[in-house]
C-alpha cells in the first residue's frame, strides 16, 4: 500500500513500488484504498472549469458533424461536411461526428471488450504488462510515470494495428477478434477524415493520405476506475496528442474535457458518435490553421469510464519522411512556423517530456 501522510515522502520509491504490483490503478481500488495515495496528487489547474450552472455553457459545445450523405457523392453535400470540418479543425481542434459508418454494435463490443480486459484474472492480464513503448501490445499505468509531476488515475492498453499490426497470438485473448474488426472500420474512416481534412486546407483530397498521414494506427484502451477523491487527482493530465489525427470512443460516464477560450468544456458522450481531435503534427502540417489543442480527463466517484483512442501515427516506425509546414499553405504572408522532422524524432520527443503540462510544439518552432 502507498502511504499518503508521510513526512519523509520519497516519490519514486513509491511510484517504483505502485508500478511493481503490475496491477495498476485498479489494483489499487480493489484492495479497498479510501483515499488517493499521494503520488496522485494534482496541482490545481489555472483554467476556469466549466459548469452546467454557468450561463455561457450553452454558447461552448464542440460541433458535431453528420457524415451523412457523403456517400451519395453528392459534391454540395460533400463540400458542405469539409466546410464544417475545416471549421472545426480551425477553432476548436475537436469535433464528433455521427453516420460514420461503424456500427453501433461494433462499437459497444469495442468498449465491452477493453472493459473485459482490464477486469480478467490479474495473473492473466500480469504478463502484458511493460513499458517499452516499441512493443507491439502492452499495458501499463501512465506511460510517463516516471517523469510526470503527478500521476494520472488511469491504466492504459495499447497495441500497434497498421501498418505492421500485432500477430494475433500476441494480442490479449479477451478481445483479439474485435481489435482486428475495428481497427479496420477505424482505418477507412481515418482515410475518409484525411481527405476531408486535405479539402478543407484547399488541397487535392488524397493529400494527406499520399504523405502516409493514415499509414500508422495504434490503438489504446484507457481504464478509469471509480476514485474515492475525485478532486485531488485527474484522470488524464492536461495534453495535446503527438500524432496526426485521434478518433476517440467513450463511454457514456463522461469526463472529458477541451480547453476552449481558457475555459475547460465537457465534451458529453452522444450514443454512437465518435470524437475526433487534431493532433500536433497536422498542426504543424497545416502551419497553425489547424488546431492541436489541450485537453484533459477528470476523475469521478463513479466508474469504471472506458475510452478507445485510436491515434493516426507513424511515431514508432523509422520512416526517414520529414514533416514540416506544407509548401502549397506557405507564402509571404504565411511562412513556415515549424522546422522539418521525422514523426519518430517528433514522438520520442513528446515521450521524454511526458505529460508536464507544456507543448511538444515548442521544440520545434523556428
Amino acid at each position: 500500500m502507498v502511504a499518503t501522510n508521510n513526512t519523509n515522502y520519497d516519490r519514486q520509491s513509491e511510484l517504483k513500488a505502485f508500478d511493481d504490483t503490475k496491477e495498476g490503478v485498479k489494483g489499487l481500488v480493489d484492495a479497498g484504498i479510501t483515499e488517493v495515495p499521494r503520488i496522485f496528487h494534482q496541482p490545481p489547474d489555472q483554467y476556469i472549469i466549466n459548469s452546467n450552472f454557468d450561463s455561457e455553457a450553452t454558447q461552448f459545445s464542440i460541433p458535431l458533424i453528420d457524415l451523412e450523405g457523403l456517400e451519395f457523392d453528392s459534391p454540395t453535400k460533400r463540400n458542405e461536411i469539409v466546410a464544417k470540418v475545416g471549421e472545426a479543425s480551425e477553432t476548436w481542434g475537436f469535433f464528433q461526428i455521427s453516420n460514420h459508418g461503424i456500427p453501433v454494435g461494433v462499437l459497444e463490443e469495442m468498449k465491452d471488450s477493453v472493459r473485459g480486459f482490464f477486469e480478467q484474472d490479474t495473473h492473466v492480464k500480469k504478463q502484458f504488462y511493460n513499458r517499452d513503448p516499441l512493443k507491439p501490445v502492452g499495458y501499463n499505468s501512465n506511460f510517463d510515470l516516471y517523469r510526470a509531476p503527478a500521476t494520472s488515475w488511469r491504466d492504459t492498453f495499447r497495441c500497434y494495428m497498421a501498418p505492421n499490426p500485432a500477430k494475433p497470438e500476441e494480442m490479449p485473448e479477451v478481445f483479439r477478434d474485435i481489435l482486428i474488426e475495428y481497427s479496420k472500420q477505424v482505418m477507412k474512416l481515418g482515410k475518409l477524415l484525411f481527405e476531408l481534412l486535405s479539402e478543407a486546407l484547399g488541397l487535392k483530397p488524397s493529400y494527406l493520405n499520399d504523405i502516409d498521414c493514415s499509414l500508422g494506427l495504434l490503438l489504446g484502451g484507457h481504464y478509469y476506475p471509480s476514485c474515492p477523491q475525485p478532486e485531488l487527482t485527474m484522470g488524464a493530465r492536461k495534453h495535446a496528442d503527438n500524432v496526426f489525427l485521434t478518433v476517440l470512443l467513450q463511454d457514456h460516464i463522461g469526463g472529458l474535457q477541451v480547453l476552449n477560450q481558457n475555459k475547460w468544456i465537457d465534451v458529453p458522450p452522444m450514443p454512437g458518435a465518435l470524437v475526433v481531435n487534431i493532433g500536433d503534427l497536422l498542426q504543424v502540417l497545416s502551419n497553425d490553421r489547424f488546431k492541436s489543442v489541450e485537453h484533459r480527463v477528470l476523475a469521478n466517484r463513479v466508474g469504471p469510464r472506458v475510452s478507445v483512442p485510436c491515434f493516426f501515427t507513424t511515431g514508432m516506425l523509422p520512416l526517414e519522411r520529414d514533416y514540416g509546414p506544407i509548401k502549397e499553405l506557405l507564402s509571404e504572408d504565411n511562412p513556415p512556423k515549424y522546422r522539418e522532422a521525422t514523426a519518430r524524432e517528433y514522438t520520442a520527443h513528446f515521450n521524454d517530456k511526458g505529460l508536464d503540462g507544456t507543448s511538444a510544439l515548442t521544440y520545434f518552432k523556428l
